[in-house]
């Protein structure tokens, strides 16, 4: 690959991952359940383009395998069945999240220079193109917090499928261009059925609880 060909895909990883990472803000402070489906749904489009990217300029082709699984996957058929999900329980809306959204941007912020901060030691490992492995760091790191400030299971099931984004596009920005093939191929599939269990989950919560609050799960005694 020539050097303008290298700094064109260098540009446009750098430029996919930063919309990735405006996306991880928008979920922050979204409360709809169908548009946090969609924006993860356009998290996913973006990490399959750049993935597509990576295997085309960069020649590492089965990381176009982890493109197409991902597009199928995380941009067709989870969003369609958390959509199908929502629109069955009849909740709408993440009413009160633990941390206010002012507070959370706030702390989102921070978690982002924190990921900048971690990520900057292992620069000469992401040739991928600036601040890649950052960003992959920060989408873990708001990954987490949305798990913990979200009180809807649905809500919580999305936080981990965008942390498990942050961890695919770790996985890429290696100088190896990825993880071996049957190790992400696992993880995917992984993620997948995990994501097909909560959905039951969630489905049963708000049958026996009439809310998917996971809080009112604290109301259990034995």
């Amino acid at each position: 690959m020539n050097l303008s060909a290298s700094d064109t895909a260098s540009r446009l990883i750098t430029l996919l991952a930063s919309f990735m990472l405006v996306v991880q803000l928008l979920l922050v402070v979204q409360r709809m359940l169908i548009t946090n489906i969609r924006l993860f749904a356009l998290q996913s489009l973006l990490l399959a383009v750049l993935a597509a990217v990576v295997a085309v300029f960069y020649g590492a082709w089965h990381v176009l395998v982890v493109a197409v699984l991902t597009f199928v996957g995380k941009v067709l058929f989870l969003p369609w069945l958390l959509t199908r999900l929502v629109r069955r329980i009849r909740i709408e809306q993440e009413v009160r999240p633990f941390v206010n959204m002012p507070a959370s941007m706030l702390m989102c912020g921070a978690l982002t220079l924190l990921g900048y901060v971690v990520a900057r030691p292992f620069t000469s490992l992401d040739r991928l193109g600036s601040n890649t492995l950052a960003v992959a760091l920060t989408l873990l790191l708001t990954g987490f917090f949305l798990m913990l400030n979200r009180r809807k299971a649905l809500t919580q099931v999305l936080a981990l499928l965008t942390t498990e984004n942050g961890v695919m596009l770790a996985a890429i920005a290696l100088t190896t261009y990825g993880m071996p093939l049957v190790v992400e191929m696992a993880i995917f599939f992984d993620v997948v059925v995990a994501v097909m269990v909560l959905g039951i989950l969630v489905f049963r919560i708000r049958e026996s609880f009439d809310s998917m609050d996971v809080s009112k799960l604290n109301e259990l005694r034995w």
